[in-house]
């Protein structure tokens, strides 16, 4: 055997002579950042979290598990009551087509939005004139404050002035009770939610596609592909992680919506256009005799219903990057 021989080691600090360690000795040690540091950059974020996230979840899952009435609210020592909120909610029969008008509310939203989002964004990927400046207009929905846009559509619908059953007057048709109707409040709604969030898809969708190389669908050409082939073959296929995204966000943020459904149509005419959202705030705050343990436990339904979409996303994710 060859024996080895062990060099020495030159550890100098900036501006100071070299000293040879002696043979054997252990490596320097590197400097790592001070620790307090590290946690005096983390302690904003995690005081966010814990007064905005961390608390309000706590205290609404303690409130579904007691039986509050105004006075124990504000002064405390409400009984406990485990899951009887829980079971009161579903038993109660509001809950069945309140559930359902949230699935439907929810589907029928992101699916126009994401459809309406996706055509928009192929449209401007073809950089015409004055695309920029059209883009910049459809994110005016958007940008609007939601008061401002549900009370845009409350005036648009409106059974008697509105601007879409004059419209409909003059080619003949009856007047619709847009939002009056238990037939058409939901659909009322569901319109105006369409409108707000086919901004948010475009701008995700159109960055998504800013993303793909030309040079695939120069190939493509060449081979003689449509329009339509190329779309299904390459675009859509490569979008994919932006549009699994796009829809996740788009579910957790439909699920809540409150505000648009409230300023329009208040959840009426008979529960015709209640959601969860709206049943959960009702429930809370909108009786002279408020129940804040079911209003609580419905909010926790919806929670529940946000956390699963988005385990199934990173199941989903998972799968994709095994293959």
């Amino acid at each position: 055997m060859v024996p080895t021989t062990e060099t020495p080691t030159d550890v100098r600090g900036p501006g100071e002579a070299a000293t040879v360690a002696p043979p054997g000795s252990p490596p320097p040690r590197v400097r790592r950042p001070r620790r307090w540091l590290a946690w005096g950059f983390l302690a904003p974020v995690t005081l966010y979290l814990a007064a905005f996230y961390a608390y309000p979840l706590y205290r609404n899952i303690e409130l579904s598990l007691r039986e509050y009435t105004v006075r124990s609210f504000v002064q405390g020592g409400a009984p406990f009551a485990g899951l009887d909120n829980y079971r009161t909610v579903l038993a109660d029969p509001a809950f069945v087509p309140t559930l359902t008008h949230t699935v439907v509310f929810t589907g029928a939203s992101l699916a126009f939005q994401f459809s309406i989002g996706m055509a928009l964004a192929l449209f401007f990927h073809q950089h015409f004139p004055l695309s920029r400046t059209l883009r910049a207009l459809f994110l005016v929905p958007w940008l609007l404050p939601l008061i401002v846009s549900a009370s845009t559509w409350s005036w648009l619908l409106n059974s008697d002035s509105g601007l879409v059953n004059s419209a409909l007057k003059v080619v003949g048709v009856d007047p619709v009770n847009w939002l009056t109707s238990p037939g058409w409040s939901l659909t009322s709604v569901i319109i105006a939610n369409i409108w707000i969030g086919i901004p948010f898809n475009l701008v995700v969708l159109y960055s998504g596609l800013q993303a793909i190389p030309a040079e695939v669908y120069e190939a493509s050409a060449l081979d003689g592909a449509t329009g339509w082939q190329r779309f299904w073959a390459i675009t859509f296929p490569l979008l994919r992680p932006v549009s699994a995204i796009t829809l996740l966000l788009g579910l957790i943020y439909t699920l809540k919506v409150f505000d648009i459904i409230w300023i329009m149509t208040k959840g009426g005419p008979t529960g015709s256009s209640a959601t969860l959202a709206t049943w959960s705030y009702r429930l809370g705050f909108g009786n002279l005799l408020p129940e804040f343990g079911p209003g609580a436990a419905v909010g926790n339904l919806l929670i529940v219903l946000a956390l699963i979409a988005g385990l199934v996303y990173i199941r989903i994710e998972r799968r994709q990057h095994l293959r």
